[in-house]
């Protein structure tokens, strides 16, 4: 990892502040004060408008990012701050510094998560200029606590792209989920490039992939999340990875209570073994379900079942199964 810069943060005068928030955003747009903030150790007190100076320069703080995790999309992260860098206008994501545990449990597989910035900041400086990580830098404030600064990618989460694909499953699985498959092998070769320079994402869920408004391209994003483990170093993230395949697979999540209120006869065909060994009520065996679904894909999805005894020990494994499936796909 480069060494992070802990230079002094510049002094700005407020006549400064004012004319580049002026060229910024207009002159209607100035205030007459502004906090200027140093020190970020109490991220509550960074609030809009403000500004950070953070090494050499100035950042106009706006909203608070939002948290998608477990659906709560309106829970404010508010550590982690939308922000104007008043150099050149662009929109960067601020994250401050957070500590944060819990626990995740995968079948009998407890995993200690936690929150590390330098984490975070040691995967910036390795993935720099690779087109499916986002991209940024890290730099400590006038306490040491170490700031990673983002740009802001502008787009929809990979998850929410594929839902307005295709009129109905089938049309979708016919005619756009070779490209999305594709797509998705991409971005678990991403994945592999991490785990062989020894570093893991941590948090590997559908809203951390970002499509880009306008390239199309996607892009992994938060990596601030660690986790302790014993027997597979990179055991979370492919369970991680599984259970986005499962949802691109089926369009969105394919659910018991779905199946019952539709009154499917599907229903009381379904078994533990058909279901996601974390969300217990999502099925994976697809397959039941959409019975196109070819079997060398399906495979693959009923490693991260309910009852699965054999589970991949890395990217790598995943990997030869998925362009198995691929041909297959291709084939048909």
């Amino acid at each position: 990892m480069q060494e992070i810069d802990q230079a002094e943060p510049k002094q700005f005068s407020l006549d400064e502040i004012k004319e580049r928030v002026s060229r910024c955003l207009g002159p209607d747009r100035v205030q007459k004060r502004y906090n200027i903030i140093t020190d970020t150790s109490d991220f509550f007190r960074v609030e809009y408008d403000d500004i950070v100076i953070l090494g050499d320069k100035p950042y106009l703080i706006r909203n608070n990012e939002r948290e998608g995790r477990f659906g709560i999309d309106e829970q404010q992260k508010f550590w982690v701050k939308r922000a104007r860098d008043l150099s050149d206008g662009s929109v960067k994501i601020i994250k401050l510094v957070f500590h944060e545990r819990f626990q995740a449990k995968v079948g009998n597989i407890v995993f200690e998560c936690f929150r590390s910035p330098k984490k975070e900041a040691r995967i910036l400086d390795l993935t720099k200029g690779h087109c499916h990580f986002m991209q940024g830098f890290s730099l400590t404030d006038s306490s040491d606590n170490l700031i990673r600064v983002i740009d802001f990618v502008r787009g929809k989460t990979l998850a929410d792209a594929v839902m307005t694909l295709g009129g109905d499953h089938e049309d979708y699985f016919s005619n756009h989920f070779p490209l999305i498959f594709e797509e998705y092998i991409e971005l678990v070769e991403a994945i592999r490039f991490l785990h062989q320079k020894g570093e893991k994402h941590g948090d590997i869920r559908r809203d951390h992939i970002i499509k880009e408004e306008g390239t199309g391209n996607s892009c992994w994003i938060d990596f601030d999340f660690d986790y302790l483990h014993k027997e597979n170093m990179f055991g979370y993230d492919l369970f991680g990875l599984g259970n986005i395949l499962v949802y691109l697979t089926g369009r969105g999540d394919v659910t018991f209570q779905q199946l019952r209120d539709a009154g499917s006869p599907l229903f009381d065909q379904l078994t533990s073994s058909d279901m996601n060994i974390i969300f217990n009520n999502r099925v994976v065996n697809l397959k039941k379900v959409y019975p196109y679904i070819p079997d060398a894909l399906n495979f693959i999805l009923l490693h991260f079942s309910s009852v699965a005894n054999v589970f991949y020990e890395n990217t790598e494994q995943l990997l030869h199964d998925l362009h198995a499936a691929k041909e297959q796909l291709q084939s048909m």
